[in-house]
């Protein structure tokens, strides 16, 4: 045993000098820009800048729910965040509750095998029932639960051999100028040798605290939320994470009806908070949190308060917060001169309501008077696109394909005209009972959130006008004038029945995984752009529906029995006409007869004439003695001139390589056989499916849709070009006069409906829902 805890301190201090040595050698590219102290951050974004962090885990976090004991799970989460980023060249501070609850376990559990020994030893048996524990005082368990906690930290700090130091600390030791300046001292240079430093009072000497005992300018060290302000604004700290068991700052008490978590609180806006109680356990409470938070503010330190024992985010809160993500509530010196984001989609919700409530000529007026106003203003549109597009040309923000989308759509008038019967059209009626009907109508979703990247989303707008849906439009940088510029026209036309807020541009600096956080706010998101943009935002909305598709890998399948005028001319269209669009082919399978024939070389030549790269599938390159490069996957978006090129048997092997293979985007058949041709419709489950029709056809323009907000190859909901329709969902409304659930039992009320009024049935000129 004796040799094996010398080999374990051995390896400890070999450890520590390559950690040392580490540190001393590491490239300065790791450690993060830093930015002179005296001004806090303005935005989140600005929070990855931060070099110097504090990290204050308040009494919640660290100890478990019954207040004896530790929540080593989310102590072992905390450890791996902060390790993490100390290993990226942060400096890391901890400053920790928990001292007096580890103790709190360790000494029941002495005084109850105490009391056990001693009553086994004079009754001759345990009376285990009879004994109690008494009051345990503070200090004392902080005194015997101090070298415990700092054991557990550095045993779970050596697992990513980051070296930790114990620092406790007294409101004197801030106050004396003397032992304030070596405190200082001590800390710079454990963060200098890449040590992190964990702090905590010295709750076995402090005294109680004193109300109202902050000196001039100076923040009495009360409890560890104090404590941490001070440290930071002493260190020169750029960020301070304050972990607790609550989402943030709230306006009200957390818990009631109309509390609403803060997403940014400005020192202006105290008076518009009520505090609640305090947390289950510690001295402080949220009031008290503020308070240190606007000190450390003042001082020039970041702060974010966030919770700290939500399990589904206690692994990543410290890392997302760094990060510039939406998380907990972020103290703010400068306020932004627009609406907040939360702000705005509640402003967009109500007067979305509005706008479904309009008669529907008076919906078609605004979308007819938005295509005037960009007929009539086209100029200073034109103007403004071309800002982006020399912009986007200059700076290289682009590349071909993405400049291409950078084109405005002007026709909304075929939507206008769909929109006089979209909102409360009475899809099914039917009579229940004398004087009990039944309707299911349509009705709008709610607040729709478009993201889009090059593109300006006028379509978008008038689908969601026409729907009577609230919008709010999230676009890139590279179209930010062209955006601008049609969001005022848009606004001018809602404004003529005073729905101007209904449709909102989104200007924010908020990350796309920010948006999709606002699950309670936000109803369906439909992004529309890269397959990657649709991934990330896919990933990201766990809470909120995604109308999308994330790649558009489709098929054209060319049988044995194609004509050959229709294949070169399908084939070119699908592939050519527009190789940047989600319903290009980007496969085409061909049937093994037609290999060596005419008809082959034909589709070769045309490649060839188009400049279009073959990548050969593993069975069309065994066939060819010099074929093409092999493809290097056969689920391969390439939004370009490319495509993959394979050989299949039959029909039904086409069909069994597309449902492996693609996307469920839009897929095509050319043949003559007409039994052929509709096995392949029946068969394939994609969204689109054609047969002798280019898959560019898959467009909301080309279905009559007048326009679409995307194509889908969701399995709920709306499939493929989603139109008007796509953006209405449906809801059940009930006529009685007096009735109740009680009249009518199930049995009874089937034998009612049968025998003798003959109802359930729908009226006139409605669709039977039987």
């Amino acid at each position: 045993m004796l040799l094996r805890r010398l080999t374990l301190c051995s390896r400890n201090h070999l450890d520590y000098r390559r950690r040392v040595c580490g540190f001393l050698t590491r490239p300065l590219t790791q450690v993060p820009k830093g930015r002179a102290h005296g001004s806090s951050f303005a935005h989140r974004g600005e929070l990855r800048q931060a070099k110097r962090i504090v990290v204050k885990l308040g009494s919640a976090v660290v100890t478990r729910g019954d207040e004896c004991g530790l929540a080593l799970g989310r102590l072992a989460s905390i450890v791996e965040q902060v390790a993490m980023l100390q290993n990226q060249g942060r400096e890391m501070m901890i400053v920790t509750s928990g001292a007096v609850a580890f103790g709190k376990q360790r000494l029941r559990h002495e005084i109850l095998l105490s009391q056990s020994v001693r009553q086994a030893l004079h009754s001759g048996h345990n009376q285990l029932n009879d004994m109690s524990v008494p009051v345990l005082e503070a200090r004392a368990c902080a005194a015997a639960g101090q070298s415990g906690l700092m054991a557990l930290y550095e045993a779970m700090f050596t697992q990513y051999s980051t070296c930790t130091a114990q620092v406790l600390v007294t409101n004197l030791d801030f106050h004396d100028d003397q032992k304030r300046q070596n405190l200082n001292s001590t800390l710079q240079e454990l963060l200098r040798m890449n040590i992190v430093p964990i702090i905590n009072t010295n709750d076995a000497v402090v005294p109680p605290p004193e109300p109202n005992s902050d000196l001039q300018g100076v923040i009495s060290i009360k409890d560890n939320d104090s404590l941490a302000a001070r440290l930071a604004v002493e260190m020169k700290a750029d960020l301070l994470i304050a972990l607790s068991d609550v989402e943030g700052l709230y306006d009200s008490p957390p818990g009631t009806d109309d509390a609403k978590l803060l997403d940014i609180f400005y020192p202006g806006d105290q008076h518009t908070i009520t505090y609640g109680t305090k947390s289950r356990v510690g001295i402080g409470g949220m009031e008290a949190k503020v308070k240190a938070a606007l000190w450390a503010l003042q001082g020039g330190t970041s702060v974010v308060i966030a919770n700290g024992t939500h399990p589904k985010v206690t692994g990543h809160v410290i890392t997302d917060i760094v990060e510039g993500k939406k998380v907990g509530t972020f103290f703010s010196e400068i306020k932004p001169a627009g609406p907040t984001l939360e702000h705005q989609t509640q402003v967009a919700r109500n007067s979305g309501r509005m706008l479904a409530s309009l008669h529907p000529d008076k919906r078609s007026e605004i979308i007819c008077h938005l295509a005037e106003l960009l007929t009539e203003r086209q100029e200073e549109i034109l103007a403004a696109n071309k800002m982006d597009m020399d912009l986007a040309v200059n700076t290289g923000l682009l590349p071909a394909a993405m400049l291409k989308r950078l084109t405005l759509a002007l026709g909304l008038h075929q939507i206008a005209v769909a929109a006089q019967d979209s909102v409360g059209r009475v899809l099914r009626r039917t009579r229940v009972a004398h004087n009990l009907e039944l309707e299911q109508i349509t009705v709008p979703i709610g607040v729709l959130l478009v993201i889009f990247e090059a593109r300006p989303d006028c379509p978008a707008t008038a689908l969601s006008i026409a729907s009577g849906n609230a919008l709010l439009l999230k676009g890139g940088k590279e179209a930010a004038n062209t955006n601008r510029v049609l969001h005022q026209l848009t606004q001018e036309a809602l404004s003529m029945h005073r729905v101007k807020e209904a449709v909102q541009l989104v200007s924010t600096r908020e990350e796309v995984e920010d948006l999709c956080r606002l699950d309670k706010m936000i109803d369906l998101i439909i992004p529309r752009g890269s397959s990657q943009l649709v991934k990330t935002i896919q990933r990201a909305a766990k809470g909120i529906p995604v109308l999308g598709h994330s790649e558009g890998i489709c098929h054209v399948y060319v049988d044995a029995e194609a004509s050959v005028d229709k294949v070169i001319k399908i084939v070119r269209d699908s592939k050519c006409d527009y190789p940047a669009a989600c319903n290009a082919m980007e496969s085409l399978l061909i049937h093994r007869d037609i290999l060596g024939t005419p008809l082959f070389d034909q589709i070769i030549d045309m490649f060839r004439t188009e400049r279009v790269k073959i990548h050969a599938g593993p069975r069309l390159a065994s066939y060819l003695t010099f074929s093409p490069s092999e493809a290097k996957s056969l689920r391969a978006e390439y939004g370009d001139l490319e495509c993959c090129m394979e050989v299949v048997d039959s029909m039904q092997e086409a069909v069994d390589h597309i449902h492996k293979y693609g996307s469920s985007h839009t897929d095509v058949i050319i043949t003559e056989n007409e039994d052929t041709a509709e096995q392949f419709l029946q068969l394939l489950d994609s969204a689109c499916v054609f047969w002798n029709a280019s898959s560019r056809f898959a467009d909301g323009y080309r279905f009559g849709l007048g326009a679409e907000v995307g194509i889908s190859t969701a399995r709920i909901h709306a499939r493929g070009p989603v139109g008007l329709e796509g953006l209405l969902t449906t809801k059940w409304v009930l006529r009685g006069d007096g009735h109740t659930a009680a009249d009518f039992s199930e049995q009874g009320t089937m034998k009612y409906l049968h025998e003798k009024l003959h109802v359930g049935k729908p009226l006139a000129g409605q669709r039977d829902s039987n």
